[in-house]
C-alpha cells in the first residue's frame, strides 16, 4: 500500500541468515528441542495431577510454569519450522502483532512465576510454621490469576504501540519470530515512545521480579546458614543453586535483548540470546525444577509401575 511517496508494508518476511542446508538443520534441531520441551513440561503437569501428595503450592506453581513454557515455545518455534519447511516465510502484519502479543505475555508470566516460586521457597524455609496459612489454595489461585491479567495488559500496551507505527523501509525481519527490537529497527516512524515504554514499563516488569528473587534468596541463605546439619545445608544450597542458575540464564539473556538500544541491534547476537531464553530455558526447566525432585521421581516410578502392572 502506498501513502504519498511511501510504500507501507503490510506483511513481513521472517528468516534466519544462512544457506538452505543450514536452515533445515536448524529446523530439525529446533524441532527436537521443542519436542523435548513439550514432553518434559507435559510430564510435569501429568505427574502433579496424578499424585494428590503433590497438590501443594510449590507443585501448583511448577505445573503452571510448565504450562507457560509449553505456550511460550509454541508461540515461536512451530511457526519457524513451518516457514523453513514450506519455504514461505511471509507473515502478515496482524499475524506478526498477534505473535508479539502472546510472546510478551508468556515471557512475562514466566519471569513472574520464577519470582513466585522463590517467594514460596522463602515462606517454606524461613516461615515454616505459617506456610499453610500464607500459601493457601485460595491465595495461590488468586496470585496466578492476577499474574495472567497483569501480563496481558502489559503485552497489550506494547502491541498497541507497535500497531501505530509505520513500516516503509524493508520488510525482512532477521529473526525467527516477531520481536520488539527487530520490528522497531524496521519502522520509519518515531519510536521514542516505544523505546521509553520498553525501558520504563518493561524495566519494571523485569527488575521487580528479579529484585524480589534476590531478596527472597538472601533471606533463604541466611536461614540455611543457621542449619546445623551439613547434609541439610548441601541439599538446600543445591536446590537454590539450580533455581538461581535458570534465573541468571533467563534474566541475563532477556535483559541483553530488550534493554539494548535499537540502534545497537545486531541480528545475529540478538537471535542467539533469544534462542537461549525462548528455547533452551523452557527445555531445562523440567529437569532443574521437577525431574530432579525426589517427590517427582517417586511419583514417576509409581506411574510407570502401575502402567506395567496393568
Amino acid at each position: 500500500m502506498e501513502t504519498g511517496n511511501l510504500t507501507i508494508i503490510n506483511d513481513f518476511v521472517l528468516g534466519l541468515s544462512g544457506s538452505a542446508e543450514q536452515q533445515h538443520f536448524l529446523a530439525v534441531l529446533f524441532l527436537c528441542m521443542y519436542l523435548i520441551t513439550i514432553s518434559g513440561n507435559m510430564l510435569i503437569i501429568l505427574v502433579v495431577g496424578f499424585d494428590f501428595h503433590l497438590h501443594l503450592p510449590m507443585y501448583f506453581f511448577l505445573s503452571n510454569l510448565a504450562f507457560v513454557d509449553i505456550c511460550f515455545t509454541s508461540t515461536t518455534i512451530p511457526q519457524m519450522i513451518v516457514n523453513i519447511v514450506t519455504d514461505t516465510q511471509t507473515i502478515s502484519f496482524i499475524g506478526c502483532l498477534s505473535q508479539l502479543f502472546f510472546f510478551i505475555s508468556f515471557v512475562n508470566i514466566d519471569s513472574l512465576l520464577l519470582c513466585v516460586i522463590a517467594y514460596d521457597r522463602y515462606v517454606a524455609i524461613c516461615r515454616p510454621l505459617h506456610y499453610t496459612s500464607i500459601m493457601n489454595l485460595h491465595f495461590c489461585v488468586q496470585l496466578v490469576a492476577g499474574l495472567w491479567i497483569v501480563t496481558y495488559f502489559h503485552a497489550l500496551l506494547h502491541t498497541l504501540l507497535m500497531a501505530h507505527l509505520y513500516f516503509c523501509a524493508s520488510n525482512i525481519i532477521h529473526h525467527f519470530f516477531c520481536d520488539l527490537n527487530p520490528l522497531l529497527k524496521l519502522s520509519c516512524s518515531d519510536i521514542s515512545l516505544n523505546v521509553m515504554v520498553i525501558f520504563i514499563v518493561g524495566g519494571l516488569f523485569a527488575l521487580t521480579p528479579l529484585i524480589c528473587i534476590l531478596i527472597s534468596y538472601g533471606l533463604i541463605f541466611s536461614t540455611i546458614l543457621k542449619i546445623t546439619s551439613t547434609q541439610g545445608k548441601q541439599k538446600a544450597f543445591s536446590t537454590c543453586g539450580c533455581h538461581l542458575s535458570v534465573v541468571v540464564l533467563f534474566y541475563g539473556t532477556a535483559s541483553a535483548v530488550y534493554f539494548t538500544p535499537s540502534s545497537s541491534f545486531i541480528p545475529e547476537s540478538d537471535t542467539l540470546l533469544a534462542i537461549m531464553y525462548t528455547v533452551v530455558t523452557p527445555k531445562v526447566n523440567p529437569f532443574i525444577y521437577s525431574l530432579r525432585n525426589n517427590d517427582m521421581k517417586r511419583t514417576l516410578q509409581k506411574m510407570f509401575c502401575k502402567e506395567l502392572y496393568f
